[in-house]
């Protein structure tokens, strides 16, 4: 009884273990599966939408090879095909799709044959509803809806109609609301894909008009302070020219100050340039000329041959430093004008009224003869003048005055400018 207990009590381990085993056995079983169907879920990714739309057709024709008795094979067959082979092209006509299976499903019902096929209907109609418009889906799901209450009417059990119509037309109703969904998402994600393609251009168009800016804003800049710096130079050296043999030292004093133009020509170009190279502190060093610099550049219109008179009125603290900046090249592009054309013996006047919200200024001079309007052959005198005044909201009048010279006139509007005061 012993040997037979200890053979009894042997067995039991052994089927015990042997279920453990066969448990491990199915863990790594069930382990692997889950990873080749992760693997081939990602790698059916990348298949084109025809192949997986191809799956439940070959699914259902499966279904009913394996389902039906042989001699109802030829119609569920070919029912079976009808209704789910259209499937495959869904993507590409959806409406076309939904016709042929509708027409298959009516066929079906007059032949009196129930199929898992017409699931195609619900994934049609949800076809429809993802790709075309209200009023498509609106005409699919009450075909769809018909065809439940005709299928409901002859095939549902004794007593359940209302229970097996009310669990078709949800199933409807949840195919139709969810391709309305799908299709909702679509149009919402090409419009946010559509607005980010137009912010990009956008942003690209403005960094554009910003380099343009830029460069006009440095064209104006060198020419101005080029045109001035070689007129007075110009100017100087002829003076030195005819006095080194009278006088000497009217000749060196004109040397030096070509010598202080060349140089103050040099630091105003590196101001101008040096906002472009980010190793440039020297830009940082000089301050843009202003309001107050205006009496040294009467000075030196003096010093070339071109006594000008200079009057500031109003205090000009408040005035941003591009407003005056602006002031300051205007006046300098005007009288380099009437430097360069007109005769030895002209004054020029300098009216620079300031006050709250605007700055006037004015250039005049007692020329015979009015001089060109532009300052070079390309005309970037006058032009250029114009364009800082518009920065200010303001036009510029440039034009012979009634009793002879000419004259330069703008009115800079200091509040439409949107900058802040320095």
């Amino acid at each position: 009884m012993t040997e037979a207990a200890a053979e009894s009590g042997n067995a039991h381990p052994v089927r015990y273990q042997g279920r453990v085993r066969l448990t491990r056995y199915a863990d790594l079983a069930s382990a692997r599966a889950v990873r080749l169907v992760s693997a081939a879920r990602r790698r059916g990714s990348r298949l084109p939408p025809m192949v997986w739309d191809s799956l439940l057709p070959t699914l259902l024709l499966v279904n009913i090879l394996t389902t039906r008795l042989l001699q109802e094979l030829p119609v569920a067959v070919a029912l079976t095909a009808a209704l789910a082979l259209p499937l495959v092209w869904r993507r590409r006509a959806p409406l076309m799709v939904f016709g042929a299976v509708a027409a298959a499903a009516f066929v079906q019902w007059l032949m009196d044959v129930q199929l898992l096929a017409d699931i195609a209907l619900l994934i049609a109609l949800y076809t429809v509803a993802a790709n075309s418009g209200r009023r498509g889906t609106l005409v699919a799901g009450a075909i769809v809806e018909a065809g439940v209450l005709l299928a409901c009417l002859r095939w549902a059990a004794e007593g359940a109609f209302p229970t097996t119509f009310v669990a078709a037309t949800a199933m409807v109703v949840a195919a139709a609301v969810l391709g309305v969904n799908v299709r909702t998402k679509g149009v919402y994600l090409a419009a946010l894909e559509e607005r980010a393609a137009r912010l990009e251009r956008e942003r690209d168009q403005q960094a554009r008009l910003a380099v343009a800016e830029e460069r006009t804003r440095i064209t104006r800049e060198m020419h101005d302070i080029v045109t001035h710096n070689l007129s007075v130079m110009v100017a100087l050296t002829d003076a030195a020219v005819y006095a080194q043999h009278r006088s000497p030292d009217k000749a060196t004093t004109a040397m030096l100050q070509i010598s202080e133009t060349g140089r103050q020509a040099l630091t105003d170009m590196r101001r101008s340039l040096g906002i472009l190279r980010t190793d440039e502190p020297d830009a940082e060093r000089h301050p843009l000329p202003g309001i107050a610099q205006l009496a040294a550049l009467a000075d030196q219109m003096c010093a070339a041959g071109l006594p000008t008179r200079l009057e500031v009125q109003g205090g000009h603290t408040h005035i941003p430093a591009t407003a005056q900046l602006t002031v300051y090249r205007l006046v300098q592009e005007a009288l380099t004008n009437t430097l360069k054309h007109t005769p030895p013996g002209t004054h020029a006047e300098v009216r620079v009224r300031c006050s709250a919200e605007t700055v006037t200024v004015d250039v005049t001079d007692s020329g015979p003869c009015p001089p060109l309007p532009g300052a070079t052959p390309a005309g970037h005198g006058i032009p250029g003048m114009r364009e800082r005044a518009a920065a200010y909201g303001g036009k510029l009048q440039a034009g012979p005055l009634p009793g002879g010279g000419w004259g330069v006139r703008t009115r800079l509007d200091l509040s439409s400018s949107g900058e802040v005061s320095a």
